[in-house]
């Protein structure tokens, strides 16, 4: 097994379980049962946190403030979670994921393979996030979401400029495959973006978008009937 470190200022439950090769910084905070993939970083430090170039592990260690990962979830291979990141119970993460600070994570969440968090990404409890994702700094997603794979979530109407204006999903909400949100966008609690649609304006509730521009095409209601329906075969 490949040797870990372990900063003598963080606080690991005895019952975490460690693949190899982990790094675990500053102030971090791992809850019983969790277990870490191989080559997984725990609390590496911000660009505003390096502000020398690290000599060493141990330098590295100094510069960090720490994450906080809760209790039994579950981090797979070469992920990696800056400091001052919170993260609650039962996280699922798939191999290469990235979480940048400031981010947090709510309780029962799963974050698929690839998936990038760029910073001060707010996510509620259960919340299905797929493979490939990118959610850029200051996006807030609600609680019982489903977010399918590539689909990309922007900050900045145009860019590059210097207002940024994050994008809110809501509760109860379905993001389709290779979905594009553009910045500011609100979308409603409990609505649906078609896969592969480009979404430019705000969503109601309990509406289904598609299209590129997207446009209400149905109800939610309509939808989980024809979905019902897909699911009997008729």
């Amino acid at each position: 097994m490949l040797q870990n470190y372990i900063s003598e200022r963080a606080i690991v439950h005895p019952t975490v379980r460690f693949e190899g090769g982990n790094l675990v910084l500053g102030e971090s905070q791992i809850g019983e049962q969790t277990y870490i993939g191989l080559s997984t970083i725990i609390g590496y430090p911000s660009k505003k946190s390096l502000n020398k170039i690290p000599r060493d592990i141990n330098d590295l260690d100094s510069l960090s403030k720490g994450a906080r990962v809760g209790s039994m979830c579950f981090i797979r291979s070469g992920s990696v979670i800056y400091e001052e990141v919170f993260i609650g119970r039962k996280l699922v993460t798939g191999h290469n994921v990235l979480i940048r600070e400031g981010s947090r994570i709510g309780n029962n969440c799963l974050i698929g393979t690839g998936t990038m968090l760029d910073g001060s990404v707010q996510i509620g409890n259960n919340v299905r996030i797929q493979s490939s994702v990118y959610l850029p700094h200051g996006t807030i997603v609600g609680e019982n979401v489903f977010i399918g794979p590539h689909a990309c979530i922007t900050n900045d109407r145009y860019p590059v400029s210097k207002k940024l204006l994050p994008v809110i999903i809501g509760n109860d909400c379905i993001i389709g495959a290779n979905s594009t949100i553009i910045s500011g966008v609100h979308v409603g609690d409990n609505s649906v973006i078609a896969a592969g649609s480009v979404v430019t304006k705000d969503v109601p509730p309990n509406v289904v978008v598609m299209g590129v521009p997207a446009r209400i095409y149905l109800s939610r209601e309509e939808y989980e009937k024809r979905k019902v329906k897909h699911e009997h075969g008729e």
